[in-house]
């Protein structure tokens, strides 16, 4: 049996940052992945790690657990400990690497290379795993969500959490394409057509690129939308930044959207291409265009997890029902918008832990 003093579970962004600052503890970090592969895809290839804003505004979940992680280790501390990766560089308000294989380097680490099949305590915690046991005097759950399957992701975190007696909110695929209802499939038809809008779901509103697939919708403001959105209807406005003007030129002239849009959007709602004076249903439409998504293109095609384990049954990201037990990044129900938000929380809580008293010798 392998003795340590903390075992943590996943080798994932947030596993791998918390190793990053335990070089004189005694720990030892278990994944059955050698490299840390949704990492590796993120942001592209180039791994979307922070980003210039960030706030508690810009996450699902507990606000009041994660503005302390945030205070504790902002995005401009991760800008300082990523300071030697070169070639950053800022889109919308994101940092990125030249290279998620620069990010890696960087956190990369000796795992103990293991499928972790459960865990059990005593007087100690064991880690059963497809290699032998763990014996652990502190056990740190990063395993993460259960997106992208086949990049190895499990879901042992949330029967870890079960286990000793944790609530689980139902996990689901968030930052992902929106599948459409019989009455918008004309929108499949657009497959391939970009253009930019802006989305209100609930009490958010999103401004940026909608891109239109096979499958439905989908693009940064849609995969921003599916986080937030449960049920029933959004509202989009096709002609967010168009100046509305007296004039005798048809919709299909006279408006900065794609002709393909045009055609299919008047076809499907029985309009005709009439000059724009006397157009004014289908402008109403346009800006104020509200649909039910039917919806989503599941966790095969998410980018995160949102749910996990209750955060009102941890302190400071610890179990209120076990010592020395403790949960980080994207296993908690704590959800962030796309941008270097998820990857943001996945550093901060890491070191939030590292921080806590609790964990300390």
């Amino acid at each position: 049996m392998i003795k340590t003093d903390i075992a943590i579970l996943g080798a994932g962004a947030s596993g791998l940052f918390l190793a990053s600052f335990l070089n004189e503890k005694d720990y030892l970090l278990i994944d059955h992945n050698q490299i840390p592969l949704k990492l590796k895809v993120s942001g592209g290839g180039k791994c979307n790690f922070t980003n210039e804003f960030v706030s508690p505004e810009n996450y699902l979940g507990d606000k009041e657990l994660i503005k302390k992680v945030l205070d504790n280790f902002s995005n401009r501390d991760v800008l300082r400990f990523f300071r030697d990766i070169k070639n950053k560089k800022i889109k919308n308000n994101q940092y990125f690497a030249s290279s998620s294989n620069e990010i890696i380097k960087k956190l990369n680490k000796k795992k103990f290379l293991a499928e972790i099949l459960s865990v059990e305590k005593d007087d100690n915690f064991i880690v059963h795993t497809s290699k032998g046991d763990v014996k652990a005097n502190k056990v740190v759950v990063a395993t993460g969500g259960i997106s992208y399957k086949k990049l190895g992701a499990t879901d042992i975190g949330y029967k870890i959490a079960k286990h000793f007696g944790h609530s689980v909110t139902a996990p689901l695929p968030a930052l992902v394409g929106l599948s459409l209802q019989k009455e918008q499939f004309w929108m499949k038809n657009l497959s391939g057509i970009s253009l930019k809008a802006k989305i209100e779901v609930e009490d958010k509103l999103f401004f940026d690129n909608i891109l239109f697939s096979h499958r439905g919708i989908t693009g940064p403001a849609v995969l921003n939308t599916s986080l937030y959105w449960k049920k029933g209807k959004i509202k989009c406005d096709f002609l967010p930044e168009y100046d509305i003007k007296k004039s005798n030129k048809t919709i299909s002239n006279a408006l900065p959207l794609p002709k393909r849009f045009i055609v299919e959007f008047l076809k499907a709602h029985n309009l005709k291409d009439m000059p724009i004076n006397h157009s004014h249903k289908a402008i109403n439409l346009l800006k104020n265009y509200l649909f039910a998504p039917a919806g989503n293109f599941g966790f095969d095609k998410a980018e995160v997890t949102k749910g996990g384990v209750d955060t009102d049954e941890l302190d400071n990201l610890e179990s209120k029902f076990v010592k020395n037990l403790f949960f980080i990044g994207e296993v908690v129900n704590i959800t962030g918008e796309l941008g270097g938000y998820n990857l943001q929380w996945c550093f901060s809580s890491a070191k939030y832990i590292e921080h806590s008293k609790n964990f300390a010798y």
